[in-house]
């Protein structure tokens, strides 16, 4: 039994604004700026991409991707570039963005922006415009793109091509008559954009969908004008094309390094085996979906019955093909880490937020409906908790902001609790999303900025800066996270052991050195032998999540 909302209310009529894309914007806006520029370099994709940015700034060498003296021959060249016209835009303004973590931030950002709105604008066709509204602001207020959006690396950029070019194949499987030379070539470009950003998964997507939909229809049989619509033909080597150059330059450049490496020992690594510890079992992103989703997971899983059930409808059953085979085909793969299955998420909020902006939907299954409560609840408190506890086990500290996390997930919790038991499922998405604002605010900005413990690179780059000794003279042994170059600048020296990193203290003036307690017996040792007497200038304590383990950093100079 449906019950009809009783009276429209502020959210409603957000959902039919005339200006959709600039309350989609604003709430964008707050959602994503806590934190946005605060938050300290990550270990170890974030402060790795960053760096390479960085490089190619310093070195004006915009086709090899390297980290220090290192080639970075893993992802394709799109996010360094995006980065690094965006350093020279901001320092061409007077901003000192160069050794700013958040002006890396800015292209995810600027990626996951586009995202919302391409899902928004693409997706009125496919669901309606109040649905594609509900479901733009549900994947802004989304757990893993809110997360995507403060780490400066490729997916989040990555989505917004795969949105836009999904957004545009929807359209030519909905009216290929309707469907212009000019939008398909807004598609191609599009996956060409997606290429240069991480190679062929953004063209996977839509073909797999492709071959889904091509099954599903019998496409053998009755015919596919939505191929033809999309004009193959000219729109594959435009793709390629939007590659090529750079694909050739690396080539010669690294001698074709960069091809064995980033297609074997990457790619296909990944495929057949966990790559760097990040193994899962089959069913990894269905048992990870209530958290990476939250606070929308609720409402997409209480759809999936009624999106099947009206899986004959061509927009469900374009959103059911994008999903799917995309969703199966990450389970497969070996390797697993949550934001591999992003490319699926515009499709799947399509889906949850039609089912609750339509008024004949059907009830979803029992136990499903308990599922999607206990994503939305156990998710929701567990963040409440670890704000709460997280200053109190990194810093020994009770945090203020994350006592107020209790307050805003309880009001979230029963916001949403109170419009969906009045039948109001829309409402209840959109209030969950609004009010992931304060939550966001309080988790991203008040509590992790402010932790000490993490942070321990960030800390040593402060103490060399005080000390005046520019990166070329300053050596680490013991704490090697790339957080920690990035902090102090390009030319760090990585020492291996403690003797060398006496050797190198002893090997010029004006040096600094740091050693991580685990090396200090053997830095003391080789600084006997050759009669180096330093003195203790700064020491800095925390903890390396990255290898789960306390660390203690001496910084060292000779008088």
């Amino acid at each position: 039994m449906v019950i009809a909302p009783s009276s429209p209310g502020a959210l409603d009529r957000l959902r039919e604004t005339r200006r959709p894309r600039l309350w989609l914007s604003l709430l964008c806006l707050l959602m994503w700026a806590p934190g946005l520029f605060s938050l300290p370099a990550g270990d170890r994709d974030e402060a790795r991409f960053a760096q390479a940015s960085r490089q190619m700034v310093e070195s004006g060498d915009y086709v090899r991707i390297r980290n220090g003296t290192v080639e970075r021959n893993k992802k394709p060249v799109g996010i360094h570039w995006a980065q690094a016209g965006i350093v020279h835009a901001m320092e061409a303004v007077g901003l000192p963005a160069r050794g700013w973590i958040g002006s890396y931030r800015l292209a995810a950002a600027l990626g996951a922006w586009l995202a919302v709105l391409a899902t928004y604008s693409f997706g009125r066709a496919l669901v309606g415009r109040r649905a594609a509204f509900l479901a733009s602001a549900l994947l802004a207020a989304s757990l893993l793109l809110v997360v995507e959006t403060h780490i400066a690396k490729t997916d989040a950029a990555l989505l917004a091509t795969i949105a836009t070019a999904m957004g545009l194949m929807g359209r030519a499987y909905l009216a290929p008559s309707t469907f212009t030379a000019r939008a398909a070539l807004g598609f191609w470009l599009a996956l060409g954009v997606g290429v240069l950003l991480k190679g062929p998964i953004a063209p996977m997507v839509p073909l797999f969908a492709g071959l889904t939909l091509y099954v599903a229809d019998r496409g053998w049989r009755v015919g596919a004008p939505w191929v033809r619509a999309l004009r193959l033909g000219w729109g594959i080597p435009l793709m390629i094309g939007c590659a090529l150059p750079w694909l050739v330059a690396i080539g010669i450049a690294t001698e074709g390094r960069f091809f064995s490496q980033a297609l074997g020992d990457d790619m296909l690594n990944k495929v057949g085996s966990g790559e760097e510890a990040h193994w899962g079992p089959p069913g990894y992103y269905l048992l990870s979906f209530g958290i990476a989703a939250f606070p929308g997971a609720f409402l997409v899983l209480r759809g999936l019955a009624g999106a099947w059930a009206a899986r004959l409808r061509p927009g469900t059953r374009f959103l059911l093909a994008w999903a799917a085979p995309t969703w199966l085909l990450f389970e497969a793969v070996a390797t697993k880490l949550p934001h591999y299955v992003l490319p699926a998420y515009p499709a799947l909020f399509l889906l949850g937020a039609a089912w609750a902006c339509d008024p004949l939907r059907q009830s979803a299954p029992r136990w499903l409906a308990w599922i999607g409560w206990a994503a939305l609840y156990g998710t929701g408190i567990g963040l409440a908790i670890g704000a709460v506890v997280l200053p109190v086990l990194a810093d020994g500290r009770v945090s203020i902001p994350g006592l107020l996390a209790v307050p805003v997930i309880g009001l979230l919790l029963w916001a949403t609790t109170r419009a969906a038991r009045a039948g109001e499922w829309a409402r209840a998405g959109l209030s969950a999303a609004v009010l992931a604002v304060p939550l966001y605010w309080v988790v991203l900005g008040g509590v992790l900025p402010h932790l000490t413990a993490p942070w321990v690179s960030t800390r040593v780059g402060t103490l060399v800066a005080a000390e005046g000794v520019p990166a070329s003279r300053f050596g680490i042994t013991g704490f090697h996270e790339p957080s920690l170059v990035f902090a102090v600048g390009t030319e760090t020296r990585l020492l291996t052991t403690g003797a060398d990193a006496a050797r190198f203290l002893a090997g010029g003036a004006g040096r600094l050195v740091a050693v991580e307690g685990r090396e200090l017996p053997r830095f003391e040792a080789e600084a006997a032998a050759i009669g180096l007497h330093p003195h203790a200038v700064g020491r800095v304590e925390g903890f390396n999540y990255v290898r789960g383990r306390h660390v203690a950093i001496v910084l060292f100079r000779v008088p």
